[in-house]
């Protein structure tokens, strides 16, 4: 479970970066609820990785935030 909160931290500062647009902030906090939500893990990662996949397809998106989130699905495609 420590594995969860560690992708929650990191997905949190990345919403508290001031150079994410505003759109991808939206996207990582529905990742951050997804994980958080109640029912099986198995479906909790499948619904994150599904918003991070949208998010790293953004135009707009720094290249540097676009492989932290890459990183961020790599944590989560280990658990």
């Amino acid at each position: 479970m420590s594995d969860v909160n560690e992708i929650i931290t990191a997905l949190s500062e990345l919403e508290q970066d001031n150079t994410v647009p505003r759109n991808i902030k939206d996207r990582v906090q529905r990742t951050i609820t997804a994980l958080n939500g109640n029912g099986e893990m198995s479906m909790k990662i499948d619904k994150a990785l599904q918003e991070l996949d949208e998010v790293a397809d953004d135009i707009n998106l720094q290249a540097y935030t676009r492989t932290q989130i890459w990183n961020i699905v790599s944590m989560l495609e280990k658990l």
